[in-house]
């Protein structure tokens, strides 16, 4: 079971690198699955330049290629979004919109960061996903506007949201199988 956990911030001087860390520090006590930070940042794609639709697959540049063979490679999704203006960041809208299939019949889980939590960060996410056949898990890790303390209560939500969501991807692979 292969889990990516990806840091949709590609702000300078943002505090979800200090979230992802954590992630992936509780994610690696885990044995039910292997847990890779991708940082948007680092991945680094254009604003959306493919002339034919992702729900297509017929790519025409090399990292868009790239991108599809990362994200195809994977059983689920946790996705480290801050909330910007009620939503979640325009790098990470753009890294969906790149690709279709890739996403399809996976699951994914959400740790917000922002004033509310990232709530409402996770709620238009939960939107996209839907409609790029991607289930999304009840658990969400809130992390509050300068909060980023390690509470029992967020090692628990966390641990719980992961249990959910390898629990979804390993279903879903059957769903795959019968799609291929």
């Amino acid at each position: 079971m292969r889990i990516a956990v990806i840091l949709g911030s590609t702000r300078p001087g943002r505090r979800s690198e200090e979230v992802a860390r954590w992630v992936m520090n509780v994610a690696g006590t885990r044995s039910d699955a292997s847990f890779d930070l991708i940082d948007l940042a680092e991945v680094n794609l254009p604003l959306l330049d493919e002339p034919v639709p992702a729900l297509f697959g017929e790519y025409a540049h090399a990292h868009t290629r790239e991108w599809s063979a990362v994200v195809a490679s994977y059983d689920g999704f946790v996705f480290i979004t801050p909330e910007y203006n009620h939503s979640f960041s325009a790098a990470l809208k753009n890294a969906l919109d790149y690709l279709y299939a890739e996403w399809n019949d996976k699951a994914a889980g959400f740790v917000g960061i922002g004033g509310t939590g990232g709530l409402r960060a996770v709620e238009q996410l939960r939107l996209v996903l839907a409609e790029l056949k991607v289930a999304t898990v009840r658990t969400q890790v809130a992390f509050g506007r300068g909060d980023l303390q390690r509470e029992p209560e967020h090692h628990e939500t966390l641990h719980a949201m992961l249990d959910e969501l390898v629990a979804w991807a390993s279903a879903l692979r059957s769903v795959r199988a019968v799609a291929a």
